[in-house]
């Protein structure tokens, strides 16, 4: 987990102005007309059109065009400010579809021509560079947590730019996403100048992303929750949901550690222990999502009796229920919050920094294991000790072994993880389909009111 808020808001950056938008978030829809968010259908172009009675083609080339769509806006991303030449070089499309795509996503304002170069002493007109713009569109996020839900903003770029979190007064989902929904809204009020793309969901536990559902999350007792159906009901927007640990391999993709690896592995050791996989780009889910479940691999050398019956599972002995648990049990801390173990520790008590020094190396010995397995390029770990300590981290790198620790290392957001989490979800499905996403949002505000 991040560390702990010191405020109940968390201003992370000051926005630019930008010009005033339509507002933000629409008012919730009432119970009488729910919103229901279905794609526009895309426009069949001349191109296409002898093929407008064959579904294959047509499907095809919206396909490609999407895929076209989205290697142009991630180039601007990873290159900006670049040249229109430059984007067509490296990603092979014709400079005349670059043009196109790009004179698209800047008349819809994803992006902005940046200030050309000093006009050198050859001839002809100096290229004009094009950036994203980070000015205009945010993405919410919600990421629920056993203890606490967070709720964010985020720009295009990822970064976060102001978040709540709220204690759970109760674990029951109608509850704590309508909290989440109010919590949402008054940032997006005093943000006026800035319009919501969409949010995003981010959860441990078994998290269906195609049906938008948490299908069970023990700890907060969740089965069966219709994330994306309730929480679009309330907002007004489109919502994506996933499990944060895939949500955090997107964003270590997009814009940490591991953008250009081949292949990378997530860990993430909280109170819900999940990992999750990508190789090109694209993050493993299996069938209904259930790909990462790792709660009930053996970890050896473990001793914490399991539910189900086994010693030694990695949910059991690597949560933070069990740190804390143990820090009570030698007079450590009081309660159930692992950031007090994280603070006795940097206050010098010698048994916290042994608890978190011996975590680590269990996380380590977790890491190896799917390293054995998967053989990832990069493996990045969200787990306290290894965000916050050299001697966890040292620990972690010890049990996977010298020859691969300089592969492993912690999450690229270690001050906004949760938050970056749950916008991560949304960024993911913009960046892979830009144009269908704001065609989700023209909709849904056209549904909303």
């Amino acid at each position: 987990m991040p560390r702990a808020a010191t405020a109940p808001t968390t201003l992370h950056a000051p926005h630019r102005p930008a010009p005033p938008a339509s507002p933000a978030l629409p008012h919730p829809p009432t119970p009488a007309s729910p919103a229901v968010f279905r794609a526009a259908p895309r426009p069949v172009s001349a191109s296409t059109a002898s093929t407008a009675g064959s579904p294959v083609p047509r499907a095809a080339d919206s396909d490609r065009r999407r895929t076209s769509a989205s290697v142009v806006l991630r180039s601007v991303l990873e290159h900006g400010p670049v040249a229109r030449s430059v984007i067509a070089r490296v990603t092979g499309l014709s400079p005349a579809s670059v043009t196109d795509y790009c004179a698209r996503f800047t008349g819809l304002g994803l992006v902005r021509e940046a200030e050309p170069p000093r006009r050198s002493k050859g001839a002809g007109r100096p290229h004009v560079p094009l950036d994203l713009d980070d000015s205009r569109f945010v993405v919410g996020g919600v990421h629920v947590a056993v203890p606490y839900t967070t709720v964010a903003l985020l720009d295009l770029r990822g970064r976060v730019l102001v978040e709540r979190r709220s204690k759970h007064t109760s674990t029951e989902p109608g509850p704590v996403l309508a909290r989440a929904a109010d919590e949402l809204r008054a940032l997006l009020d005093a943000m006026p100048d800035r319009r919501a793309l969409s949010v995003g969901f981010a959860a441990g536990g078994w998290v269906d992303r195609e049906s938008g559902t948490v299908v069970e999350h023990p700890p907060l007792g969740w089965r069966e929750v219709p994330v994306r159906e309730t929480l679009g009901a309330l907002t007004g927007l489109p919502v994506q949901v996933d499990g944060h640990a895939r949500a955090l391999v997107g964003a270590e993709q997009l814009f940490g550690r591991a953008r250009g690896s081949r292949s990378v592995l997530h860990l993430f050791v909280g109170n819900m222990v999940d990992a999750a996989f990508a190789t090109n780009d694209e993050v493993h889910h299996g069938p209904r999502s259930q790909a990462g479940s790792i709660a009930h691999l053996p970890l050896p050398g473990g001793t914490e009796p399991c539910d189900c019956g086994r010693v030694g599972c990695l949910q059991v002995e690597l949560s933070e229920r069990t740190l804390c648990r143990r820090a009570r049990d030698a007079g450590v801390v009081e309660g159930a919050n692992p950031m007090r173990v994280l603070a006795a520790a940097a206050d010098g008590d010698a048994i916290a920094v042994r608890l978190l020094v011996e975590r680590a190396r269990m996380v380590g010995r977790a890491a190896e294991l799917l390293l054995d397995v998967l053989n990832p390029e990069t493996v990045v770990v969200t787990e306290i000790g290894v965000i916050d300590r050299a001697d966890c981290l040292a620990a972690l790198h010890e049990a996977v072994g010298a020859g691969r620790a300089a592969a492993v290392g912690p999450t690229s957001f270690p001050d906004s993880v949760l938050a970056t989490a749950g916008g991560a979800v949304a960024l993911d499905v913009l960046f892979r389909d830009p144009l269908g996403s704001l065609e989700r949002l023209e909709h849904a505000s056209a549904e909303a009111g």
